[in-house]
């Protein structure tokens, strides 16, 4: 199949023409695809973005402790927010996937979309250095970081909060299941206080899994 020319797009999201079209071409490519694919520029994006956010915080929120930063900071740089933004900004259409993994739902994937968008990001520091990718986190960020009223507290230290003031033990967690293709696996996870309660619930990856099985066992206790 023929994928469509990225480059209207990415000249749209960065706010110029690339000026390496190959590397933008390697950030949107799965390793189902090709073997020069996104794994090298997540690894330097994931820094990229980390750095940016954690100096966005310390200016924005010029008050707060370290503790509520780092919870900010955890919740902006998460899998599920890098994926939630990639959804935001159109890369699914634009990625480039071996067959099979596209069948087996890649393109969809929360782990996939947000390597992609950490790649996407060391592309462009690659060739603008921090000047533009911090002007560009910033923008596709901005309602993130707008939209949060108070430090978000972990569903995973809430939890544990929970088992702390009710008298319980604390939380434990167990992975419970694995399934899918390397490329697209799903973690399942059951927590369980020991008197209380437990729940199960599945996840892009075991720690994903972790917090989601977090969240439901809270919202079954405290109603």
């Amino acid at each position: 199949m023929t994928r469509p020319d990225p480059t209207e797009w990415l000249t749209a999201l960065i706010g110029r023409a690339p000026k390496d079209i190959d590397a933008f071409l390697q950030a949107l490519t799965h390793g189902s695809a090709n073997a020069r694919n996104y794994e090298r520029l997540e690894f330097l994006g994931d820094r990229v973005l980390g750095l940016i956010i954690a100096e966005w915080l310390f200016e924005r929120f010029d008050d707060e402790p370290e503790g509520k930063l780092s919870r900010r900071f955890n919740a902006l740089v998460s899998g599920e927010t890098c994926a939630d933004v990639a959804r935001s900004v159109g890369v699914a259409t634009h990625l480039v996937l071996g067959k099979q993994a596209r069948d087996d739902g890649a393109a969809d994937s929360d782990n996939v979309l947000g390597d992609v968008m950490e790649s996407l990001i060391g592309a462009l520091f690659q060739e603008g250095g921090m000047d533009e990718a911090r002007p560009f986190v910033r923008r596709v960020w901005a309602g993130r970081v707008d939209t949060q009223t108070a430090a978000p507290r972990h569903p995973k230290s809430a939890l544990q909060e929970w088992a702390a003031a009710n008298k319980r033990k604390p939380p434990e967690y167990e992975m419970t299941g694995r399934t899918g293709p390397h490329h697209a696996l799903r973690f399942t996870v059951t927590v369980t206080i020991k008197g209380a309660g437990e729940a199960s619930a599945e996840g892009g990856s075991k720690q994903e899994a972790e917090t989601a099985a977090a969240t439901m066992l809270l919202e079954k206790l405290t109603g």
